[in-house]
């Protein structure tokens, strides 16, 4: 059996997520599994480096298959990029050890999430970001997300209510950058934000629950220097609001060394 990894980028607006369900076919590791069972002739199981939730995007998510196949990689990218639909593309593969897997292997990720600051809604940013009118205040938000960076136990900002592994992460850094003002906008609040999450690895809706905390933040609703507080009592209730799927895009996943490649 031959062990193949993938790069891979999607739109996730209209799918169920990155796992498969029994319920659904629509979701991205349930296609991936699909054209390439019909393309071994056998069953290929697909391991992603995570699971991306309902309407959240990637522009480098990684996988790994294995698979008996004569196909060079150059190959069965072709072949997937065929006949895969149009909002997902497979845009590096390679041969790699047969132990190497995606998930296990990772040692950190890189998420974006981003805000249409404005008082009018922007159609082409519609399907990857969250529109928030009211001003932001951003020097409060970098005071936060230093507050928020670091190593600690994350269990405050976890939808998953229990679990028997460690909730101890570390945020590598949280940046925040604006844009200039967006194209057919007005005003002085018509920018676009930016946050970008670095860390060794996230939490089940960490991402978006630290992002709706920041947001609370820029909006007056709660301090930057409550955030200690919140890591403290690690009460889920003590963070921010969870922010919708649409604005989160997992932008880079990264491994130790290549030296997995063939």
């Amino acid at each position: 059996m031959r062990n193949f990894k993938i790069i891979l980028q999607y739109e996730g607006t209209r799918y169920q997520g990155w796992q498969k369900q029994d319920t659904t076919g629509n979701t991205i590791q349930g296609k991936l599994e699909a054209l390439l069972t019909k393309m071994a002739g056998e069953e290929v199981s697909v391991q992603g480096s995570g699971r991306t939730d309902a309407g959240v995007h990637a522009r480098a998510q990684v996988a790994n298959f294995h698979c008996n196949t004569e196909k060079t990689p150059a190959q069965i990218m072709e072949y997937m990029n065929l006949y895969l639909p149009e909002d997902i593309a497979v845009i590096d593969i390679c041969e790699v050890e047969e132990r190497f897997h995606s998930r296990l292997n990772a040692k950190g990720k890189t998420y974006c999430y981003q805000v249409v600051n404005s008082a009018v809604p922007h159609i082409f940013e519609r399907r990857y970001a969250i529109q928030i009118e009211e001003k932001l205040d951003v020097p409060a938000m970098r005071r936060a997300a230093e507050l928020l960076s670091g190593t600690h136990d994350y269990r405050a900002f976890t939808s998953l209510k229990k679990s028997k592994k460690s909730t101890v992460r570390t945020v590598d850094s949280i940046r925040i950058e604006e844009s200039e003002a967006l194209p057919g906008l007005s005003g002085d609040r018509a920018r676009k934000l930016t946050f970008t999450f670095s860390g060794d690895g996230f939490l089940y809706h960490m991402v978006r629950i630290m992002m709706g905390t920041l947001l609370e933040v820029g909006l007056h609703e709660r301090e930057a220097e409550d955030i200690p507080a919140v890591f403290d009592e690690g009460r889920r209730e003590r963070a921010g609001e969870l922010v919708p799927a649409k604005g989160l895009t997992l932008m880079e996943v990264r491994y130790l060394c290549r030296k997995e490649e063939k």
